[in-house]
């Protein structure tokens, strides 16, 4: 169990392995998987493992931020370069992450207009915030996620090819939970005293109930039988 992660699977023993070797460099990583595997676990786990584990670790998840406000949010903004704008201005998430790890949950649905801003960026280590003159200079470590094809984006012309290759230094994919079975009675048992202790119960699981659980297919993966569990209780 690392972080919140609990597994038994050789499947996650090897992603760990790798992002073990992975984390001390300073190489991008994408996080590939469906919806729900946790994708933000091994996020975090990687910034553990990493030289930068005493500084910030940023998380952005680009589909929930609106694009007319994504620009000020990534870059930050000098003040009264718009209506509605700090006087003192405002430092952008890219300047948090500095010395620390910048995590870019959800990359796919990335404006493109930010694409070609951010691909910027990581070839600079320089940053300028909106209405502003002045270069920062920057130092993160970027990993991103997504659960959509980025290489069919890049052939639909919906992400830039240049951004796709840079940040696709090491690709992880970690896998649905229907494909490491062996994971789920640990999953149920852990969550179950998870909630036994939230909501000061004691309850257990029927034999047939496991049975019941393990031969469902979790399209929502971990974060279905965590929701499932606590709902169960």
């Amino acid at each position: 169990q690392t972080e919140h992660l609990v597994y038994k699977s050789k499947s996650i023993q090897r992603i760990l392995q790798l992002l073990k070797k992975v984390a001390k460099t300073d190489a991008s990583v994408v996080l590939l998987g469906e919806s729900g595997v946790g994708k933000t676990a091994f996020a975090k786990i990687l910034h553990k493992w990493s030289d930068r584990e005493k500084e910030t670790f940023i998380e952005v998840n680009c589909g929930a931020i609106p694009e007319s406000l994504f620009e000020s949010e990534m870059f930050g903004y000098e003040g009264g370069s718009f209506t509605g704008a700090k006087k003192a201005g405002k430092p952008g998430l890219i300047e948090i992450a500095d010395k620390g790890t910048l995590f870019l949950d959800e990359i796919g649905e990335l404006p493109l207009s930010m694409q070609a801003k951010l691909l910027k960026v990581l070839q600079e280590k320089e940053v300028t915030r909106v209405g502003g003159i002045k270069k920062r200079k920057i130092d993160f470590r970027l990993v991103a996620s997504t659960n959509k094809n980025l290489e069919e984006m890049v052939k639909q012309g919906t992400f830039r090819e240049d951004l796709f290759y840079r940040l696709n230094v090491i690709s992880v994919t970690i896998p649905p939970l229907r494909e490491r079975k062996e994971d789920i009675v640990m999953l149920l048992d852990y969550y179950l005293k998870k909630f036994n202790v939230k909501y000061k119960l004691n309850k257990i699981f029927h034999p047939r109930t496991i049975e019941t659980l393990l031969a469902y297919d979790w399209p929502g993966n971990v974060r279905e039988l965590q929701n499932t569990v606590e709902r169960l209780v």
